[in-house]
């Protein structure tokens, strides 16, 4: 089964995480969607780029912690860089970006639409959030430092300190997103957004988005060793499989 669905429209592709109703995120969803993100990064046709779901239930519940919590730390650290590094590939795609973002993006989730340039999420009561405190795990790094980026230090404080979910108006209210649009409206306005970006000069783009990212990029990828091993052990703490193990009752 494809994990992710590829569409174009136009000159903008249009990726669907399609693992499920939850697109729940394992190390085989984590390396599809990044190699489907460096295929646009290399194709002379895409200039844009839209990551939604195939469904409106989730765009994604986070990580898959029912099959994550039974590998080993050998297995977890493969799956923990994967997915790492399909942060890093499409924070730094040098083409625009955007989440339609058309059901509930939690955790893991919320990550993947904090590395795009912007999101659009639907009306409704579609949950959007970072809950890793209440599971006794750090935020990634990568995600701690775009969430700050994006929304500034003081919402971002709150957004991690607390691991609450919000609706999309008070997401909007935060800047965690940056436009909630009815359902059927939600992807159209996506393409369209980014299909506009994507018409002007692309090399100058390229430059303009460098200098976005460059800073956390490099940042990151310095402290990356120390960063995995920290999250690592986290994860596999008493206090978090705990936590863990009782969140799989929510799957």
């Amino acid at each position: 089964m494809t994990l992710v669905q590829v569409e174009p429209v136009d000159d903008v592709a249009v990726l669907k995480l399609n693992r499920g109703t939850t697109n729940a995120i394992n190390i085989e969803l984590a390396v599809e969607l990044s190699n489907a993100v460096e295929q646009v990064r290399r194709s002379k046709y895409f200039r844009a780029l839209v990551l939604t779901s195939s469904n409106d239930k989730f765009f994604s519940i986070g990580f898959d912690v029912p099959e994550l919590i039974n590998l080993s730390r050998r297995e977890f650290l493969e799956f923990y860089h994967a997915f790492n590094q399909l942060c890093l590939n499409l924070y730094t795609l040098p083409k625009p970006t955007i989440a339609a973002i058309t059901g509930h993006a939690i955790a893991g989730g919320c990550i993947l639409t904090l590395c795009c340039d912007y999101r659009y999420i639907s009306q409704g009561r579609k949950l959007i959030g970072l809950n890793e405190i209440k599971l006794g795990l750090p935020i990634p790094y990568f995600a701690d430092r775009t969430l700050r980026q994006i929304v500034g230090d003081r919402a971002a404080t709150e957004i991690l300190y607390t691991g609450e979910f919000y609706l999309p108006e008070k997401a909007l209210e935060m800047k965690l997103v940056d436009g909630v649009f009815p359902a059927d409206e939600v992807l159209q306005r996506s393409i369209e957004k980014v299909g506009e970006i994507g018409k002007l000069p692309n090399k100058a783009f390229a430059v303009l988005k460098e200098n976005r990212t460059r800073e956390i990029s490099n940042e990151f990828l310095r402290n990356f060793e120390e960063e995995l091993v920290t999250f690592v052990d986290f994860w596999f703490s008493d206090e978090a499989q705990e936590r863990l193990r009782e969140a799989i009752k929510n799957f």
